[in-house]
């Protein structure tokens, strides 16, 4: 498949300032000509793409943000001093992309930043004691400071970054010691998910049982992420960016229980079904908190309307589909099975197992084909500065979320198909 070449979502979407957005001030959504969030009904279905390489016209006028005297402030990069020392040249990505699959290209992520954020979040492992001495080549593997330097290109300091870097690898940490490979089990998932969720939502109680519930956020390594990585967010995070985090990760965390309940019946459910777990069991609080790792705020109306709830959940979708798609050798050679979209598709639809890897491909392009539509449609009926820099932020997610499964050859291969 060709290399579709940049986003049209990358390619122009102003790094604006909330101050700068007509946004605010006491004024609704009409003030930037948005719809009421009533108004805007679920986009129908695009027809086939546009050529890779072709974005539409007036797509990209309102994508490339305002230009000309005073506008510039509006472009961080353009108002950046000098380096203090040439930048490092990041060395060329490792992998190969899946054949046929449909995604965007992202420049090398900036390797000093790499460095930082790498070094920082080793430390913080240490400061929460989050994995014996024998894990530390796979806390390593990971790679966690290249995937957010990448999939966060316009945070304004390391230390928003770092506000992403601990979540993420706090969420992986429950993932593997509750759910996978490191301990974890669908045997009583449910109560040491609730209990880590209080990390994160905390509780209110009597005086009398408090103390007790504070010892239990450091009894394990996850809930010991979980409360030192949401400290750290509540210092960066506005009160309305910060719940909307945790009811993504309640979200998150019912996704992880439904495919616990099907691993205790051993019910391999219809692909329908799989898609709607994984519309829950998935990356959404990654990119969901883009503007908070940005240094910007998208307000919580226009967040929660129906159109921009859409984007999110369909770049949700794609990349945790990505996942499957590139962890599926990975999966395979571990004990038991576990539930992707191919073993599913293969299953459910009686076809060999690369006809089903080959038609997961096509769903995940799929959506990212409605992603983009359903994100244009969104910035063409509210072209305020802050929605199209969220918009820009969740698809530089999007694209970083690929570059780091593709690169990322410590953990993933691809199946022997073509």
């Amino acid at each position: 498949m060709p290399d579709p070449g940049p986003s049209p979502l990358q390619s122009g979407l102003p790094a604006a300032a909330v101050a700068f957005g007509t946004y605010g001030h006491g004024r609704g959504v009409e003030a930037v000509g948005c719809v009421r969030p009533e108004q805007l009904a679920v986009p129908a279905p695009a027809g086939p793409p546009a050529p890779a390489g072709a974005p539409n016209p007036a797509l990209a006028r309102i994508l490339r943000g305002p230009s000309g005297l005073g506008t510039v402030g509006l472009h961080p990069a353009r108002t950046e001093g000098p380096p203090s020392a040439p930048a490092q040249a990041a060395e060329p990505a490792a992998g190969r992309p899946i054949p046929g699959l449909y995604y965007h290209p992202v420049p090398e992520p900036d390797p000093v930043r790499v460095e930082e954020v790498s070094r920082r979040i080793k430390a913080w492992a240490d400061e929460v004691d989050l994995y014996p001495p024998e894990w530390e080549d796979q806390f390593d593997g990971f790679s966690v400071g290249r995937y957010m330097v990448a999939c966060h290109p316009d945070a304004p300091s390391i230390d928003h970054l770092m506000l992403a870097t601990r979540l993420m690898v706090a969420e992986n940490v429950v993932d593997d010691c509750y759910c996978e490979d490191h301990g974890g089990s669908p045997v009583g998932l449910g109560g040491r998910l609730l209990l880590a969720h209080t990390a994160l939502d905390p509780l209110h109680t009597t005086t009398e049982y408090e103390p007790e519930w504070t010892e239990s956020l450091h009894s394990d390594a996850p809930r010991r992420a979980y409360r030192s990585a949401m400290e750290y967010l509540l210092q960066g995070a506005s009160p309305s960016q910060a719940d909307r985090f945790r009811h993504d990760m309640a979200r998150l965390h019912m996704g992880y229980l439904a495919e616990a309940a099907w691993a205790e019946t051993d019910y391999v459910p219809q692909v329908w079904e799989y898609l709607a777990m994984r519309q829950f069991n998935n990356f959404r609080p990654c990119p969901t908190i883009t503007d908070t790792v940005g240094g910007y705020e998208l307000p919580a109306d226009l967040h929660a309307q129906p159109a921009m709830q859409r984007v999110i959940a369909l770049a949700g979708n794609a990349t945790t589909i990505v996942n499957d798609l590139y962890s599926y050798t990975k999966e395979l050679a571990s004990p038991g099975r576990h539930l992707n979209l191919p073993v599913v598709i293969a299953e459910r639809e009686g076809i060999s197992v690369k006809e089903a890897y080959l038609k997961a491909v096509e769903v995940h392009n799929d959506l990212m084909h409605s992603f983009e539509a359903a994100a244009a449609d969104l910035a063409a009926s509210c072209p305020a500065p802050n929605v199209a820099r969220f918009l820009r932020g969740v698809a530089a997610w999007v694209d970083g979320n690929h570059y780091w499964h593709m690169t990322n050859t410590y953990r993933y291969s691809l199946p022997d198909f073509w």
